[in-house]
């Protein structure tokens, strides 16, 4: 708008003066033309710049007073500009020229000094401007950062940690400062979302913690109970139990961070056939390439069994398991995911639909399995097979190894 501004009043003072002086200079001639007219009614001596049919008369002026009128016109004489006036004379032009020099000077100095004022003022108010943006920019920028990175759970980032708005500001410039309540907003809700987040995960833990205690207690007691169905349904019971207090402790390890990560290497075929054994379950494995990873092998085999059972438990066979260099991929040939569960992934309590995340179950299994993906570094998708229907879990790990990590 300053720039706008600036062009606008540069336009408006060209034409004003351009105007002013052009009319000043067309006077002058057609005073010094009128004249001349009169010393040619008196059949005196025309005033010096004056005669009848000048050669150097511009054509289209001659042409005007040839048809009766009087015209003036701006043109080169001798490389010079000239103010020409001319008016009819018994069939001929009568003109007079006046030195438009001095006015045409006048005029290509005050554009420079127009165009070169302007160009000072849109460069400064560019660099102001630009300081001023930028600033506001840097700060708006610090504080989309912050925000994306507790939206991926970094619950801890604060913007001013991040050297953002208000920072060594004053107070009152502080509450005039709409980035700085910006940021300040964002801190106040990071830190209470952080405070409610850790306040859930800590009664979680403490009421997994509590029940197993008195569950282990009563899985005891019921296999001194007597064999029958009532029993077998008690003991059922209690073992789900106890594996959702597990995953419960599980996942409020995962949410804390506490874990930690021992890495080694490991050979990936290995382990998923490993996993098949220990899941007990009739599953395919097909080693297409195998491949050395380093990698936690606990927690991948966390992985890959939770993966494997949840196609048992929510799929039909057969359910195959592929070794692909550093991808591995379960896959049961059932109804497929549910459409809330590729939109937004796993989530905790919930499992309803079809196919590999439907049925019975509490959620917990795929929320685990991607809980441990993540602390390992691997990339867990979930998608629906093409071809043959089904539901299709691909983990890719890490690959190729670290040097020395042998």
């Amino acid at each position: 708008m300053c720039c706008s501004l600036a062009a606008v009043l540069g336009v408006l003072v060209h034409v004003g003066v351009t105007r002013q002086t052009v009319s000043a200079a067309r006077d002058k001639a057609l005073e010094q033309l009128h004249d001349a007219t009169r010393a040619y009614e008196a059949g005196g001596a025309l005033p010096p710049e004056s005669g009848l049919d000048p050669a150097a008369l511009p054509q289209s002026l001659r042409q005007l007073a040839l048809s009766g009128r009087r015209g003036t016109v701006v043109a080169e004489r001798d490389g010079r500009p000239t103010m020409w006036a001319a008016a009819p004379a018994d069939g001929r032009a009568l003109a007079t020229a006046v030195d438009y020099e001095q006015s045409a000077r006048t005029i290509t100095g005050l554009d420079n000094a127009i165009i070169g004022s302007s160009v000072l003022a849109i460069g400064g108010t560019l660099l102001v401007g630009g300081f001023a943006v930028r600033r506001v920019t840097r700060r708006l920028h610090q504080t989309a950062t912050v925000a994306r990175r507790i939206s991926r759970g970094e619950l801890d980032a604060r913007v001013g940690d991040a050297g953002g708005a208000g920072r060594g500001a004053s107070a009152r410039s502080a509450r005039l400062d709409e980035v700085a309540t910006v940021a300040r907003a964002l801190d106040t809700m990071a830190g209470t979302l952080q405070a409610k987040l850790v306040s859930e995960q800590r009664f979680t833990a403490d009421v997994a913690h509590e029940l197993r205690t008195p569950l282990t207690g009563l899985q005891a007691a019921s296999e001194l109970l007597p064999e029958g169905r009532a029993t077998d349904l008690g003991r059922e019971r209690v073992r789900t139990m106890r594996r959702l207090t597990e995953d419960l402790l599980e996942i409020s390890r995962l949410d804390s961070g506490s874990g930690v990560v021992e890495t080694d290497l490991h050979r990936l075929g290995r382990v998923a056939e490993r996993v098949v054994r220990a899941a007990g379950t009739d599953t395919e494995v097909v080693v297409v390439r195998d491949a050395h990873v380093e990698t936690d092998r606990r927690r991948l085999e966390r992985v890959l069994g939770n993966l494997v059972v949840n196609a048992h438990r929510h799929g039909r066979g057969p359910v195959v398991l592929t070794v692909a260099g550093p991808v591995v991929t379960v896959r049961d040939h059932g109804e497929g995911y549910p459409e809330y569960l590729l939109a937004h992934g796993p989530q905790r309590f919930r499992s309803g639909g079809a196919g590999g995340g439907g049925g019975k179950g509490h959620g917990l299994g795929l929320t685990i399995a991607a809980g441990q993906a993540e602390a390992i570094g691997a990339r867990l998708e979930f998608r629906n097979a093409g071809s043959g229907g089904g539901a299709e879990a691909v983990l890719t790990l890490p690959w190729p190894p670290a040097a020395g990590g042998r």
